[in-house]
């Protein structure tokens, strides 16, 4: 990529407020211009992820920027270029929907639901791919990529279909007809492999080495994390800027309970709120890989490192992970 192609991903003058990125595993951390050619931590792999940082005094003033539709109205915390192009669907400022009899069952004196089935796929995971497809459109990737087998697929399909963005999903050849015809239907090219979603997971990481696709893989990717923040900010917001007082989350690996830690950690630094809400990751008896980490106390990046994987088997299956 020329270098003035790649200064205009995270360039505070375009409108990204990203002062770099720090590995979560070893705590190094990387210019802003690191980002625009690798994913990860160079000495961990895959298992680096990294965390974005954000100059939060400068975003304060365009956050949120009411003029910008949806969950872009957050975009001073998002790297994106301010004048970079979006998806032109209605995506994010879900309802927060009051629910007393839930309320009383658990014996709360409030409860709220987030109802992001109103997204434009049906599902949370359209706020992290439409990002993922604007910054493939910024960056000139010929193709945004991602292997799934349920939502996240969905979502980013849609998504590059609505910026005619060429998109490929990875999928295991067990997927369900379904889930295969869903995505065909958006235009995207389906490669079913012979093979479980770990290994389909590895062909696309390969292919976006090799091909210089844009890849849109979750726990992988740092800025999916960023764009499934969005709901942080929607929900404190909502509720004129205040957090609740727990948030509970159905996870299988946890990408979404950490985005949303994203979100309230930034509106702390930011200044708009004042604490971080407690966070519960709820799994599936048959799939609790981090319930189990968690017992045997492996409660950081390295410990979690040395855990084998389990035998998931849950009918839930987009929480099922049998590692993380």
């Amino acid at each position: 990529m020329p270098p003035s192609q790649a200064a205009a991903v995270f360039s505070p003058s375009a409108g990204s407020f990203v002062n770099g990125a720090r590995c979560v595993v070893c705590g190094r951390r990387f210019d802003p211009e690191y980002l625009n050619a690798a994913y990860v931590c160079p000495e961990h792999g895959d298992e680096g992820i990294l965390d974005l940082d954000y100059n939060y005094e400068a975003a304060a003033p365009r956050f949120p920027a009411p003029e910008q539709p949806g969950l872009w109205r957050y975009r001073a915390l998002l790297p994106l270029p301010w004048t970079a192009p979006i998806p032109p669907l209605a995506t994010g400022l879900t309802p927060l929907y009051e629910a007393p009899a839930l309320a009383r069952t658990a014996n709360c004196a409030r409860v709220l639901v987030k109802d992001d089935t109103r997204q434009p796929t049906g599902s949370f995971k359209d706020r992290a791919s439409g990002l993922a497809v604007a910054l493939a459109r910024v960056r000139r990737a010929p193709v945004v990529a991602t292997a799934s087998t349920g939502n996240a697929a969905a979502a980013l399909a849609g998504m590059a279909a609505a910026m005619h963005q060429a998109c490929v999903i990875f999928v295991p050849a067990s997927a369900p007809p379904a889930k295969v015809a869903q995505l065909l239907a958006y235009g995207a090219r389906v490669l079913l492999v012979r093979g479980t979603y770990d290994q389909a997971f590895e062909l696309c990481m390969e292919a976006c080495r090799r091909k210089g696709w844009y890849n849109r893989n979750t726990a992988y990717n740092p800025c999916m994390a960023e764009g499934k923040k969005t709901a942080a900010f929607e929900i404190a917001e909502d509720m004129d800027w205040r957090t609740p007082d727990a948030v509970f989350v159905g996870v299988g690996d946890g990408c979404i309970l950490a985005g949303l830690h994203k979100g309230f950690s930034d509106l702390v630094r930011l200044g708009r709120t004042d604490r971080i809400p407690r966070l519960y990751g709820v799994q599936a008896e048959g799939s609790d890989f981090l319930w189990q980490a968690w017992k045997e106390g492996l409660q950081t990046p390295r410990s979690l490192l040395t855990k084998a994987p389990i035998a998931a088997d849950t009918v839930a299956d987009s929480i099922s992970a049998g590692l993380p």
